[in-house]
């Protein structure tokens, strides 16, 4: 093994040459070339840091933390190797009590002061959480399987079973097929969530799904219910435990008679017509830490549960979505699930639709009753169906604002994911966007900016913004070659990591579907 390789310099320089790339094949061919150069060990972290996951999980490092640090002079010659990285990590995530902090600050220092300007970069995003995009995770896991011959299959079913990306690669080159195989659904380890791609409309959702289930589209916050005995335990979408803030969950799960469970669903405050309140209304929860009862009180969530992933010590994953959606129904009480209908009839569903929108719903979601649970996935299976076309896209820019908009960020530079990395610009649009919008972007994305170029703001892409739009249409000035038309800001969505964004082949089949309608 070359000592060298085992070095965060290394990691670094090759995480910028991967970002250099526009082939998958060949960023991948260069994780593999790494890879291939480390003990098991070596090769197992190189892969998490990759992946932007460390193996000891959330340890508390926070933006305040790193920005301390950020002023101290940087090593003129980098000397860091991934084995001391993972050493402090791992001390770092064991200091607590009292002059913990203190104890944490000279830890850090000792690690960024040994660090070159480059490596103090990548730690600092690694430490935030900042390096965790979906599409080169998907990467380094195909690398994983390649280096260790292993089949990629086997190894995105174990992602996929326990989400850690980490994990998954230590396994890999540990123990190998049989250690992936070994991996399987554990409870208070929440699953990645599964998917849905957009439909053009109501029509192009049952023309592509067979007889669907056509359930209601909630304006919630989704969730993941974990289950054993007594206790449970509610994660959001990012894996997150969110018990703490939604209590209402835990009391309404815990009475159901079975032994364990695994759901997936929605939470949301309704109006007391039962007409739901705002997304951002039922966001208030979960940013509440303090006094959290007095707001249960005045601002009560409902949850309402769409899946069963596990019942009863039976892993439901590879079932077909009419057997769980049946096992679910026979478990929970009527007023926890989310309203659905099965239908090939088109008046039928136009009907359905028409009264989602009545209730003040987004729309409605189609699902097809054959399909496994496919978790991580943004398969064809599920397909959500709104009145307006909408993407959750991430925003890349923003442009200081004038007039009465000056001395805010305004004018957002729009980004679909690249399966090889990265993000597709679609275009630009301020409309849509209300003054405390305005002043709520400006604070958060002066937080992300990397680089100002005269009116220009370049910021980290982790800010997810649901977009309205007429229609897509050619473009030569964007490299994806397409442009979204009368684009306008719906929502921001905060509880959505931008590797859930919407992806360019989603955009693409889009238009691909909009071209043929209208031809």
């Amino acid at each position: 093994m070359n000592e060298a390789a085992t070095t965060l310099e290394t990691l670094v320089r090759l995480s910028g040459d991967v970002a250099g790339q526009s082939s998958r094949n060949a960023k991948v061919s260069l994780i593999v070339a790494l890879l291939r150069r480390l003990e098991p060990g070596q090769s197992a972290l190189a892969a998490s840091y990759l992946a932007g996951e460390i193996p000891q999980g959330r340890i508390g490092i926070g933006p305040a933390q790193i920005d301390a640090l950020r002023s101290a002079k940087p090593a003129a010659t980098p000397r860091l190797t991934l084995g001391e990285v993972d050493r402090t990590l791992e001390e770092l995530s064991g200091i607590s009590g009292a002059g913990s902090q203190v104890r944490r600050r000279s830890l850090l220092e000792s690690v960024f002061e040994r660090a070159s300007f480059a490596e103090r970069s990548f730690l600092a995003r690694l430490l935030l959480g900042e390096l965790r995009q979906g599409a080169l995770r998907g990467l380094v896991m195909e690398a994983v399987a390649q280096s260790a011959g292993l089949p990629p299959a086997l190894v995105r079913r174990a992602l996929m079973l326990c989400g850690d990306p980490a994990h998954v690669a230590r396994t890999a080159f540990t123990a190998g097929a049989d250690g992936l195989r070994a991996i399987r659904l554990e409870l208070f380890r929440p699953v990645l969530p599964m998917l849905a791609q957009p439909a053009r409309d109501l029509e192009d959702a049952l023309a592509r799904l067979e007889q669907p289930f056509l359930e209601l589209k909630l304006d919630g916050v989704r969730v993941q219910v974990h289950k054993l005995g007594e206790e449970v335990r509610v994660y959001s979408r990012q894996g997150y435990e969110v018990t703490a803030a939604v209590p209402e969950i835990p009391q309404l799960i815990r009475s159901i008679p079975v032994a364990d469970l695994v759901l997936d669903g929605e939470v949301l405050a309704l109006r007391p017509d039962g007409r739901p309140h705002p997304f951002q209304t039922s966001m208030r929860r979960f940013g509440r830490r303090i006094d959290v009862a007095s707001l249960c009180a005045e601002l009560p969530l409902h949850g309402f549960m769409f899946d069963c992933i596990q019942c009863d010590g039976a892993v439901l994953i590879d079932v077909p979505a009419r057997e769980r959606f049946r096992i679910l129904s026979e478990v929970l009480p009527g007023h926890a699930l989310v309203p659905r209908v099965r239908t090939a009839d088109v008046d039928q569903a136009r009907a359905f639709f028409a009264r989602a929108l009545a209730m003040g719903h987004e729309g409605l979601m189609a699902k097809d009753p054959d399909a496994p649970y496919e978790a991580g996935a943004r398969g064809r299976a599920w397909l959500k169906i709104k009145p307006t076309q909408t993407l959750d896209l991430v925003v890349l820019a923003a442009e200081w604002g004038s007039g009465r908009r000056r001395g805010r960020l305004s004018n957002l530079h729009l980004g679909a994911r690249d399966p090889a990395g990265g993000f597709v610009m679609l275009g630009k649009t301020f409309k849509g966007l209300t003054d405390a919008m305005l002043d709520w972007q400006t604070a958060r994305l002066t937080q992300l900016a990397l680089a100002q170029e005269g009116q220009v703001v370049q910021v980290r892409p982790e800010l997810v913004v649901e977009i309205a739009f007429n229609e897509l249409q050619e473009s030569s000035h964007y490299p994806g070659g397409l442009a979204l038309r009368f684009a306008r800001v719906k929502r921001y969505r905060p509880d959505k990591p931008p590797e859930q964004a919407d992806g360019i082949e989603q955009v693409r089949a889009l238009f691909r579907r909009q071209v043929a309608y209208s031809s």
